[in-house]
């Protein structure tokens, strides 16, 4: 099942009201994929923006022909905005990371490596020994907490399900997409947890990452989650 892909890349970048975020992240995606020397591409994945990312990932078009901007004039999820990037896309090597640079960029040549030397997914994990990780103790609990679950319910192999910084062989990608319903933050897990079912090789990273400014995990956010494992168990094994 696992082929070499020496391919383009398609980088993706998922937007919500990122604007400050996205005029800092675009610089420092472009210095770390041409370091590659790979022919590649950059998507901004905005899904119906209010605070000028939109306009910002335009003007990026324009200045720069490797630089897709992906817009939705109604919000329909980051995960929902990712499948569609995902089939959007050029390259034969699918990755994206969250705007905020949460994980350190440092680790981009790891996950591309890793697809390029056979691996279907590549997928930072914050929750491995070798990972350096800053973030409050309340967060800490609640990621560790939801990881567990994963792995009781949906008998995942993996530590971290959550952390976006994520490379995919492409094809290996789509071929699954129709199987995830997820629109919104549970996409990354179901396309995890979904893959393994499947027998995909997928490689953990550890990572250095640092909790950005503003970020919360919510209460509601929890239960939600929450549903949603329950709710993939009952698609797996009942429905």
């Amino acid at each position: 099942m696992n082929e070499k892909t020496d391919g383009t890349i398609s980088v993706v970048i998922p937007v919500y009201n990122d604007c400050i975020a996205l005029k800092k992240a675009i610089p420092v995606t472009l210095a770390a994929v041409e370091s590659l020397q790979i022919p590649f591409e950059i998507i901004i994945a905005e899904d119906a923006s209010t605070d000028g990312s939109a306009g910002c990932a335009h003007d990026w078009q324009e200045k720069d022909s490797r630089i897709r901007h992906l817009h939705r004039d109604e919000r329909r999820g980051r995960g929902s905005a990712l499948a569609n990037a995902a089939h959007m896309a050029k390259g034969d090597i699918f990755c994206y990371f969250d705007v905020d640079l949460a994980t350190d960029m440092v680790h981009f040549p790891d996950v591309i490596k890793a697809i390029r030397d056979g691996a279907d997914i590549a997928t930072g994990s914050r929750l491995l020994a070798d990972s350096t990780i800053t973030r409050s103790v309340n967060r800490e609990i609640k990621s560790r907490g939801y990881n567990f679950l994963v792995r009781l319910f949906l008998q995942s192999r993996l530590q971290d399900h959550q952390c976006g910084f994520k490379a995919f062989n492409r094809s290996r990608l789509l071929s699954i997409l129709d199987e995830v319903s997820d629109t919104h933050w549970f996409w990354d897990t179901e396309v995890l947890v979904r893959a393994q079912r499947k027998g995909y090789r997928i490689l953990e990273i550890p990572v250095l990452w640092h909790e950005g400014p503003g970020t919360t995990v919510k209460r509601q956010d929890i239960w939600k989650m929450g549903r949603s494992i329950l709710r993939l168990w009952w698609q797996i094994h009942v429905s």
